[in-house]
């Protein structure tokens, strides 16, 4: 979908206006009928917050989908397993509510996908109503009748925490999913000299996938130079591959003195990924402490690439494309080669692979 920004007009603004309002946001009365004002981008700002996407004002896809998702609610609609798979907030408050009852419905993403309807099915089975997965009125009652308490930790949060912390695997032969921003037609930030972040994601891929390889990986980039695929095919792909973890690469945009490394992890209000945070936090470490990098720490953020992969993932932004010093380590081979290094002993420390000792040095 077309990006909508301050200065719009039109039924597409009016569309989002309407929907923001609705989940009790304050829109000025001047502007509703389809102008995106100063007061419509506040309101916009203020639900990218609640959501966990980056609050830049702007709806895009990921904001857009957000919208939509937020206006159901659980008992609006029956739910069972389909492709596409239904989304939305009534998803997530079920798999919420299952998996406060202990039945696994798996990361909270409000994404009716297999482990949810499993995790229905077992639900079903336990109280004697037939175990077909789908969701419906009656499902619905009896989940309300049992009212879980939804205010602790998430257990599917405990089971991921405890999944991380017996991990114990090694990345010679392991798939590394590499996604590289943005794409053919969808440029991304841009530098004062025309660097564009989706050239600047290409080239950090293909020295990842390099530094992989080197490894023993098998590293695959979900993107050619030339494409552009929706994030959810991205997604999928990394899915269908059954990576060990997803990697996808950005640069960040700011004031021209802004610098240093931030990477993301999936995470809303209410849950998070702990085997996403914990990937981060490790790539995170490497880049600073062997770049010498700005940190600029690691953040929960709602996007698709990192909601909709099956396996830990994590956006990397190891520089600002709007810092002229920085754009110049960007233009360099060797740097670009030192940051998918540094990425690279990032998966290694979250596998838990052991690295092998040095070999002593020769005798003299």
């Amino acid at each position: 979908m077309k990006t909508i920004r301050i200065g719009e007009v039109g039924e597409p603004v009016r569309d989002v206006q309407h929907r923001l309002v609705g989940l009790g946001f304050r829109i000025e009365p001047g502007e509703l009928e389809g102008s995106f004002g100063s007061t419509t981008q506040a309101a916009v700002r203020a639900f990218q917050q609640q959501r966990g996407l980056p609050s830049d004002g702007m709806v895009g896809p990921d904001t857009w989908g957000e919208l939509v998702e937020a206006g159901y609610r659980l008992g609006d609609r029956t739910l069972y397993l389909r492709s596409p798979a239904f989304r939305g907030d009534d998803v997530r408050d079920l798999q919420r509510r299952l998996n406060a009852l202990g039945f696994d419905a798996g990361k909270e993403d409000g994404i009716f996908g297999r482990r949810t309807s499993d995790g229905a099915m077992e639900f079903q089975r336990n109280v004697g109503a037939p175990p077909d997965g789908i969701v419906g009125l009656d499902t619905f009652g009896t989940l309300e009748g049992l009212r879980p308490s939804i205010d602790g930790p998430s257990r599917a949060v405990v089971r991921e925490e405890e999944a991380v912390r017996r991990m114990d695997a090694s990345l010679a032969g392991s798939t590394v999913a590499i996604d590289p921003g943005h794409g053919a037609g969808e440029p991304g930030n841009e530098s004062a000299d025309g660097l564009e972040e989706q050239e600047v994601a290409m080239w950090l891929a293909a020295a990842l996938a390099d530094e992989l390889e080197r490894r023993g990986a098998v590293p695959v980039v979900l993107r050619s130079a030339s494409e552009n695929p929706p994030v959810a095919a991205r997604a999928q792909r990394a899915n269908a591959l059954e990576a060990v973890v997803c990697v996808s690469l950005h640069v960040n945009a700011g004031e021209p003195g802004a610098e240093g490394s931030t990477c993301f992890f999936y995470g809303t209000p209410t849950t998070h990924s702990p085997a996403g945070r914990r990937l981060a936090e490790v790539i995170q470490e490497e880049l600073t402490s062997r770049l010498g990098l700005q940190d600029g720490r690691v953040h929960p953020m709602s996007l698709a690439i990192l909601r909709e992969t099956r396996m830990p993932a994590v956006q990397v932004e190891p520089c600002f494309v709007t810092n002229a010093a920085e754009v110049g380590r960007l233009r360099d081979g060797a740097f670009r080669g030192r940051v998918a290094d540094a990425i690279a002993e990032g998966i290694v420390r979250f596998l838990g692979a052991v690295r092998e000792p040095a070999e002593p040095a020769a005798s003299r």
